[in-house]
């Protein structure tokens, strides 16, 4: 008799603490932020999670998705930079190398190589963002190098 009510509080208990999760809007935001960080929306994660965070700075949840979005933005910011910065080199190759653009290209690279060590690399960041990222890296050392070399 004491196990069946031991049993009932105890499934009471975990069925309140499901209803309460589902229910309270700050962890239901967390819910859908956690889903948009899955879906690699960091943005959209880090929006939802702090604002779960205001509603309740409790929320571990929340926070913890806040901090790896963040960790996550500052990569995703990286890549694409790198992008439009290997497109804008590749458009001064085409028209020759002067010397001015030498320098443009050595700044560049210096700029991004600098970025890149003040990544902070986490294990909660995606394996393959990292992987892009170290991968955009080396190129702009090398092209350090080759402007440095040039020069």
């Amino acid at each position: 008799m004491n196990l069946k009510i031991l049993f009932i509080t105890a499934i009471s208990i975990l069925l309140g603490m499901g209803i309460y999760f589902l229910t309270n809007p700050s962890y239901e935001k967390s819910l859908e932020a956690k889903y948009y960080y899955e879906l690699a929306d960091f943005e959209e994660a880090y929006k939802l999670s702090k604002e779960a965070f205001t509603i309740n700075p409790y929320n571990k949840m929340a926070a913890t998705i806040m901090v790896q979005s963040q960790y996550s933005l500052k990569y995703v910011h990286y890549i694409n930079d790198a992008k439009d910065y290997i497109h804008q080199i590749e458009n001064i190759v085409q028209d020759g190398i002067s010397i001015q653009d030498r320098a443009k290209i050595r700044i560049i690279s210096e700029i991004m190589i600098d970025r890149y060590k003040k990544l902070a690399p986490s294990v909660v960041i995606d394996q393959d963002l990292i992987k892009q990222t170290k991968e955009y890296y080396e190129k702009f050392q090398n092209l350090f190098k080759k402007a440095h070399r040039i020069s």
